[in-house]
């Protein structure tokens, strides 16, 4: 082997032969690793985090659209005191909701020409300001096909050039004579919502409660840049989407408790008709006085007697969930759940319950379809109603759409930029040490846990129907949701049963695992950041799933700054437990901010009188030396693809590899 041949071994080689189809001559590499050297030196790109959405889409859409204030901040640096506060609003909301806004404007509009010149030169400032951290290929790639050639002259020349105006101005007065001003307005303003943030993560809990989770979906599928970090309430619709009866159970008495019939009649086309006459026959003039739903949070007007069917709904699949439940705790005696089976402990006759060697006297005590004998078995018409909702579920085009793209852009967790990012827990010992859980007779702990359990999740979705490790991964399914060992829940036990039907709140307290203390020391942290290997100075934990309360002085920035917990009640049901309405985070080439913001009245609201949605921001980290896209994650995964194209330059100037000359 001569010397030129010796640098290179046989594995390098066959590589940098595959990368020579892609870059077949000397002078295309040269020009892709100075694009790529350019690219590492521009500012990182802003992140966006949101978490625990529990189906509100509306505030969950306006979050987007203004991008935590991003945009807002953007306008403010443009235009500073040169446009009066209600202008500056009047843009904003414009760019938010560009549509709606021009039907307003152009009822009340009596110079409507002059106006849309004013505002395309502005929109144009401020596509200007948010593409200014990307390359001209990248923002030309966002840009709408149709317009692309028009946006880009306009948003790489200055209507300040003499050289330039009259040009630049003609474009813009054709666009406005044409009758195509309405139409590109909304370009523009699409495109800076979608230059204002380079990639979104949502930590979890997409599902449940508010009315459009199947709106949020949609909205993530067609979002430019996304990762989801499944939380224990889209487990648990994967599970259900996966043929766990019992997920099924759960996710239909959630949705009943909350009024929340819209999700799955209009969202998913779930037939509930077969659960309501089962109802309504089973528990024909029984109150069901401990099932009825928390309607103040719906969006939908029940009356009294749609009010009561769904409670007769409700108290007819919870009890078809205990018994579910029992089901798969018989059959797995490893979850070590034996004690949520409550029903046999209940004495039919006197109306009373014994747990833990105290009787209390139950809520509510008609069971037509438990027996005393064999409390834990269904009825005939039980099973036939199983089926049916099993059907409906597991064969929902829309849902299995969704859970798709769950699988395709989610995980456990993630590790991004300094940031190790999960929705709920990891398990750990009184001691701060990670707790070790058997799973398919192997201990896990720590990463490796949740490395396991993600293959868990999605073996029950995509595994073989009928083998041993898909009936365990879909029974797991259901454990994740309530276990006391899941990383998705981590609590002693989920005390539905009791909050059902016994008044003692003693009893629906759940427990906490040992994580939710420990992550208060900065020691416990770095451990876990370690475990993971996350790198940096400024490395955060980020998490969801409790909300954090702030109306009693609670904070989300723990351990020293190194654990972020940014739940603080995006749903409405727990606005009055935290004084808030959520937190988000903004991760930018300055550092990190966190945004608390206060509830959301309406889109219709927003719209008509330019409501901005009050948020306070925190600094959690700032750098004075910006963020380059060299110092993240993908700044090194360039690296390696500019150090592969140097090692292919020098193969093809040793003559290793032939240049190929099209001619």
């Amino acid at each position: 082997m001569n010397r030129a041949n010796a640098s290179f071994d046989e594995n390098e080689l066959r590589y940098l032969k595959l990368l020579s189809k892609s870059f077949p001559t000397i002078a295309e590499a040269s020009t892709e690793i100075i694009n790529l050297q350019a690219i590492l030196n521009l500012p990182k790109g802003t992140e966006h985090f949101l978490t625990d959405i529990h189906g509100e889409y509306e505030a969950f859409r306006h979050v987007l659209k203004n991008a935590s204030g991003t945009i807002e901040r953007k306008v403010n640096e443009e235009f500073g005191d040169t446009l009066r506060e209600l202008e500056k609003r009047d843009l904003c909301t414009l760019i938010y909701y560009p549509r709606e806004r021009l039907a307003i404007v152009k009822s009340k509009e009596s110079h409507i020409d002059e106006w849309y010149m004013i505002t395309l030169i502005q929109l144009v400032k401020i596509c200007q300001r948010v593409s200014s951290k990307y390359t001209r290929s990248k923002v030309r790639k966002a840009m709408p096909k149709k317009y692309s050639y028009i946006i880009e002259e306009l948003m790489h020349e200055s209507l300040s050039d003499p050289n330039k105006q009259a040009y630049l101005k003609n474009i813009l007065s054709n666009i406005i004579e044409l009758d195509r001003a309405d139409d590109f307005v909304i370009a523009l303003c699409d495109l800076i919502q979608r230059l204002a943030i380079d990639s979104l993560h949502i930590v979890g809990d997409i599902y449940d409660r508010g009315p459009g989770a199947h709106i949020v979906m949609e909205t993530l599928i067609n979002y430019h840049d996304v990762d989801v970090q499944w939380g224990n309430h889209d487990i648990l619709w994967m599970g259900a989407a996966s043929g766990n009866d019992s997920c099924i159970a759960n996710v239909i008495r959630i949705c009943m408790r909350y009024g929340n019939l819209r999700t799955l009649e209009e969202g998913y086309g779930i037939n509930l008709l077969p659960l309501a006459t089962f109802a309504m026959h089973t528990y024909a003039g029984d109150p069901c006085n401990a099932f009825q739903p928390r309607l103040h949070f719906a969006d939908d007007k029940y009356s009294n007697r749609s009010a009561h069917l769904i409670a007769q709904m409700m108290k007819a699949i919870s009890i078809l969930q205990f018994k579910l439940e029992a089901a798969i705790i018989e059959s797995r005696p490893e979850f070590e759940m034996a004690d949520r089976n409550l029903f046999h402990n209940v004495n039919f006759d006197k109306g009373t319950i014994t747990i833990d060697g105290v009787e209390y006297t139950m809520l509510d005590n008609n069971f037509p379809t438990v027996d005393p004998a064999d409390p834990y078995r269904l009825t005939p018409e039980e099973e036939e109603l199983v089926a049916k909702l099993h059907r409906s579920f597991v064969s929902c085009d829309r849902l299995c759409r969704h859970i798709d793209f769950l699988m395709s852009k989610g995980s456990l967790y993630l590790v991004r930029n300094g940031n190790l990012i999960f929705h709920a827990s990891i398990p750990l010992n009184e001691d701060g040490t990670f707790k070790s859980v058997r799973l398919d007779g192997v201990d896990y702990s720590g990463k490796a846990l949740l490395d396991k359990v993600d293959t868990l999740i999605r073996k029950s979705y995509y595994g073989e129907v009928g083998t041993p490790e898909h009936s365990f991964a879909v029974d797991y399914m259901w454990y994740l949701w309530c276990g006391p060992d899941s990383v998705a829940f981590d609590k002693k036990k989920m005390t539905t049963f009791e909050r059902s039907f016994i008044a003692d709140k003693a009893l629906h307290k759940e427990p906490k695992g040992h994580y939710y203390t420990l992550r208060e020391k900065e020691s416990v942290c770095d451990m876990i950041l370690d475990e993971f290997g996350v790198k940096g100075r400024n490395r955060h934990i980020i998490n969801g799933h409790v909300p954090v309360k702030t109306i009693k002085g609670e904070s989300p920035i723990r351990a020293g700054g190194k654990m972020l917990i940014i739940d603080g009640g995006f749903s409405r049901a727990y606005q009055s437990e935290t004084g808030i309405a959520g937190y988000t985070l903004i991760f930018n080439s300055h550092g990190m901010q966190l945004v608390q913001h206060e509830p959301f009245t309406s889109t219709r609201q927003a719209i008509e009188h330019g409501v901005e949605v009050k948020a306070t921001r925190f600094v959690v980290d700032y750098t004075t030396q910006r963020m380059l896209v060299k110092d993240t994650d993908n700044g090194k995964e360039i690296g390696g693809q500019i150090a592969a194209l140097l090692r292919l330059l020098e193969a093809y100037r040793t003559g290793l590899i032939k240049e190929t000359i099209k001619g």
